[in-house]
């Protein structure tokens, strides 16, 4: 299999369901109209409710929700061999994840921007809301620990890599005050997009320097510095630091990914990973359990995440300017992510396995699976930096695209620059989710704790920001400081996977509410069947086979007893939503709400 072959039917693929099922979710669907203004409008407080351009909305938002998933969740699942993964991000993107993040931020929007939990207890009833709230407490919580997780991953003991991220902070807030003040969107753009390269290049010069040494830094005091990171993030206002950072590195993911998209034109590479291995039925070094159901709960963003859903309710609803934007923001994003998945795993599968292995497992590991590595020393001296025993997916995903355009002959004296590159946009993209989803983790602290005491509701007090976003901070990077790569993916995987379950519970609710027909319901209940499912037995392996097992090298106490409290709290969601489906479905003259956008 030639990968060029992948790439020019994934696209395809992707544009005619934009094309046709995007217009239809938004026309036929959702009824989009721009009649009414938008929460951005309607609150306007020029700090949450910021109405903003669609382009600068569509780059925070798909910087917020591509960040770790479409890059990790692809090239852990390649264990399995390319078809099962390629086939599972064409599937879930089109039916499950592009749905799932149109309605979810329709529903916000249609609340007032609303965090899930507070549109779930409108929809639903205040059970329903209840535990929806307390499940994207816990689910939030796990997804900024596994995310960080690939940072600490790629950057410990890197200090040009760690040098080069860093800087992006600087660049984006001179960038956020720059634009507030000119309103100069493309100087801003070009100006910071420039020094980002110029952080990158100098970055190899630091090395050996008393600045190198100061960020030569192992995980734990990494795990320190990203939560306290999070923390300004979350509580300055989203111009100054959040959205000009996820919009610069939205242009770097796109170009990088535009780059290997031509080099796979170019150099065509052949795809090394067989089809299927011999891990399908379980027991791969990468991830223990079977093909089913850990392929789509390996690869979350790409396909289908719960992660959307927190900033599908979070900071995008209360940017967006238009109510049509809807479909460019929330179903185009979703696809635009499912081809950096796509292409993440080309970068993996063309390796040679051993080489792919030798990276994903520890030395230990590898060793059991008697294979020998082959390009990978060549690549760790062209590179300066080892390679092997280098888990969370992030530098592989590098080494995958610089042993591709290293088939250009010119290209061996850039190999370390662009590897280099390659791990600052990653590490850019993860923290631009870190720091959307503990803004998005602060929301729900002040929603779920406002009803205690009212004042923490309001999110533009900044004592409750303080406070809510230090809780935020500190649950997180509690797990972060003590978990590994192994223990946190899993727990990370079954848990976004049930958040975006919950998300396809309320949008089919929403649906049934305002849609002309009632069949148009099953565009969240095809994908909530399958994806509910598969969660839920995910969910029971893990804690049968590796939380609760004494003999697991996964074995944890706390892991096991946070899977079986979201799991319940999935199962009481969904009884809620049945019976309230059920309710309207048998009582249309009453309950449906034949209300185009804006009117409710």
């Amino acid at each position: 299999m030639n990968a060029i072959t992948i790439v020019i039917g994934s696209i395809c693929i992707l544009m005619i369901a934009y094309r046709l099922y995007g217009t239809f979710m938004a026309a036929k669907v959702l009824k989009l109209s721009d009649e009414t203004p938008t929460p951005a409008h309607e609150f306007n407080d020029g700090k949450d409710y910021v109405p903003t351009n669609k382009w600068v909305t569509f780059g925070h938002h798909f910087a917020a929700i591509a960040a770790a998933g479409p890059l990790v969740g692809p090239i852990l699942a390649a264990q399995f061999g390319y078809l099962p993964s390629l086939l599972w991000l064409l599937i879930g993107a089109v039916i499950g994840g592009a749905v799932h993040d149109a309605v979810v931020l329709f529903a916000s929007m249609r609340r007032k921007g609303k965090s899930l939990s507070e549109v779930a207890k409108e929809e639903m009833g205040p059970v329903a809301g209840f535990c929806t709230g307390l499940a994207m407490l816990f689910i939030i919580t796990i997804t900024m620990a596994g995310l960080s997780m690939v940072v600490l991953n790629a950057l410990q003991h890197n200090p040009w890599g760690t040098f080069s991220v860093g800087m992006t902070i600087p660049i984006a807030i001179g960038v956020g005050v720059f634009y507030k003040k000119t309103g100069n969107l493309k100087l801003t753009t070009t100006v910071g997009f420039i020094l980002i390269m110029v952080c990158v290049f100098v970055g190899p010069y630091i090395e050996g320097t008393a600045l190198g040494n100061l960020l030569t830094l192992n995980t734990k005091t990494l795990a320190i510095i990203l939560p306290i990171y999070a923390f300004f993030a979350a509580a300055l206002p989203v111009w100054l630091l959040l959205a000009p950072r996820d919009y610069l590195s939205s242009f770097m993911k796109i170009g990088v990914f535009i780059a290997l998209i031509i080099g796979v034109f170019i150099i065509n590479p052949s795809i090394k990973m067989p089809a299927l291995t011999d891990f399908v039925h379980g027991g791969g070094p990468v991830m223990a359990g079977p093909v089913w159901p850990f392929i789509s709960i390996t690869i979350a963003c790409g396909a289908i995440s719960g992660f959307h859903a927190f900033v599908g309710s979070g900071t995008t609803p209360k940017m967006l300017d238009r109510w049509t934007d809807i479909k460019v923001v929330g179903f185009g994003a979703m696809l635009v992510e499912c081809v950096v998945g796509i292409m993440a795993l080309i970068a993996a599968t063309a390796l040679q396995p051993a080489d792919y292995f030798a990276i994903n497992s520890t030395p230990e590991v590898f060793k059991t699976l008697g294979m020998h590595v082959s390009q990978l020393p060549h690549l760790a001296n062209e590179i300066g930096l080892g390679l092997e025993g280098r888990t969370g997916g992030a530098v592989t995903l590098a080494v995958g695209m610089t042993y591709i355009f290293t088939k250009i002959h010119w290209f061996s004296h850039l190999a370390p620059y662009f590897f280099q590159f390659v791990i600052m946009f990653e590490a850019v993209f993860i923290l631009t989710a870190i720091d959307s989803g503990t803004r998005v983790a602060r929301y729900l602290i002040q929603d779920f704790f406002g009803e205690i005491y009212k004042p923490l509701k309001k999110t533009d007090w900044m004592p409750g920001s303080i406070f809510a976003s230090a809780v935020a901070c500190l649950l997180w990077g509690y797990l972060l400081f003590s978990g590994d790569i192994g223990s946190v993916w899993a727990l990370f995987g079954v848990s976004n996977q049930l958040m975006a379950s919950i998300g396809l519970i309320v949008g089919a609710t929403v649906i049934l509410k305002i849609a002309d027909k009632k069949r148009y319901m099953l565009t969240c209940l095809i994908p909530l069947a399958y994806l509910y499912v598969t969660v839920n037995y995910a969910g029971y392996w893990m804690v049968k086979n590796v939380y609760l097992n004494h003999a697991a090298a996964g074995y944890s106490l706390l892991n096991g007893i946070l899977s079986i409290i979201m799991l319940v709290l999935g199962i009481v969601i969904m009884i809620t939503a049945i019976k309230k489906w059920i309710e309207l479905l048998t009582s249309p003259q009453v309950k449906m709400e034949k209300m185009s956008t804006g009117n409710i």
